[in-house]
């Protein structure tokens, strides 16, 4: 079993940074790729970004490309998004979850988080 659990949202301004972090538990961690997903109200999940559990494949969805970084600790089992020149259409829950195998999409992940809140004012 692998838990995992998102913290770090909050309420920032346009162009503002942000970072929400994921601990994760579980005896096959560090073994599975991790990703964050996030969904707007109203909206579907949207896959934002994936990263390897070694941490040498990375890859983001194009409307986050080049303001958003991922990253992994695996030797605190902690997941990282690092968020830059937030804009208000960031605004979303954020996910972040887990999967044997490399997806980019809602129904590859086995595991999920509970979920934190990212609010970008305009």
């Amino acid at each position: 079993q692998v838990q995992l659990a998102e913290s770090g949202g909050g309420l920032v301004q346009t162009g503002d940074s942000l970072r929400i972090s994921c601990a994760a538990s579980g005896r096959t961690i560090p073994y599975y790729n991790m990703a964050w997903f996030r969904q707007a109200p109203g909206k579907a999940h949207e896959f934002v970004s994936i990263i390897s559990w070694r941490g040498d494949s990375i890859y983001y969805t194009d409307a986050v490309k080049g303001r958003f970084t991922i990253s992994i600790d695996n030797t605190k089992k902690i997941l990282y998004l690092q968020m830059d020149s937030l804009k208000p259409e960031d605004t979303a829950v954020y996910y972040c979850a887990a999967a044997a195998t490399w997806g980019l999409r809602q129904k590859d992940y086995e595991y999920w988080g509970q979920g934190t809140q990212v609010t970008v004012s305009s």
